[in-house]
């Protein structure tokens, strides 16, 4: 910290070097995950150039270093936007990371399971740019009990929002359970696919981000591994190729 940053207090601070927002940083403090000088800080506490600022043990000037790749286990209510002022239960508020991250894709509100969410602009945009050709498998339950007849037509395409689905992979794994594999990202493409066939997603669940799998408790999330990263940035440069 230089001296201008001295006397002001820890929420502003925290906002002004980007770490966090004021209103994520004041949930910090709440939660008691900041400590200065090794203490717990409390609300309008200000700091000073000499100050040790922590937050879950780590150095916030470390935490600014590097980019953040993360894998989140997101439950079911919870909303895939950054707009704060807007969405009350969304997910950015609802994870409180301790930097400023984004979403990569989306998964629908009544969704849960794996999103992954980063700081790094270049990679989501590399990664919604080859939206169709990388995989991501589900979980889904419905309300009645599948026939063959069903997941032949999960397969074999069906026509929602004036075009005709990718084929995909479809498995019935229970009476009422299919697991899917899709290409392609339509909005609420499965429960759309589902009530064409006359049925209804009781539960729908992201297993699977490409090569990234879903490990983790609701509510919950990890950083990616060097090995998941490498994995990534290989089909992501694999898909690229593809696309252009």
């Amino acid at each position: 910290m230089d001296s201008k940053t001295s006397g002001i207090r820890i929420n502003k601070y925290l906002s002004e070097i980007g770490h966090c927002s004021r209103r994520a940083a004041d949930k910090l403090i709440d939660d008691g995950r900041i400590k200065v000088n090794g203490k717990a800080v409390s609300m309008g506490q200000k700091v000073s150039s000499s100050d040790r600022i922590e937050v879950d043990g780590i150095l916030v000037e470390n935490l600014k270093e590097g980019n953040v790749y993360i894998a989140f286990n997101k439950p079911t209510g919870i909303v895939c936007t950054t707009d704060t002022r807007v969405e009350k239960d969304n997910i950015i508020d609802y994870i409180n990371y301790p930097r400023r991250i984004f979403p990569i894709g989306r998964l629908d509100k009544m969704s849960e399971g794996l999103i992954l969410m980063t700081n790094d602009g270049d990679i989501v945009n590399k990664i919604l740019r080859s939206r169709n050709n990388h995989e991501k498998e589900y979980i889904v339950t419905v309300n009645k009990p599948i026939t063959n007849d069903f997941i032949e037509k999960i397969r074999n395409g069906l026509p929602i929002l004036d075009q005709i689905t990718k084929k995909c992979y479809a498995e019935q794994i229970h009476k009422k359970q299919f697991r899917i594999i899709l290409t392609q990202g339509l909005n609420r493409q499965i429960r759309r696919m589902c009530e064409y066939l006359e049925y209804k997603v009781v539960k729908l669940k992201r297993i699977r981000i490409m090569n990234i799998k879903l490990n983790t408790k609701v509510g919950r999330y990890r950083d990616l591994t060097k090995k998941e990263m490498n994995e990534l940035l290989n089909l992501i440069s694999d898909s690229e190729k593809n696309f252009n």
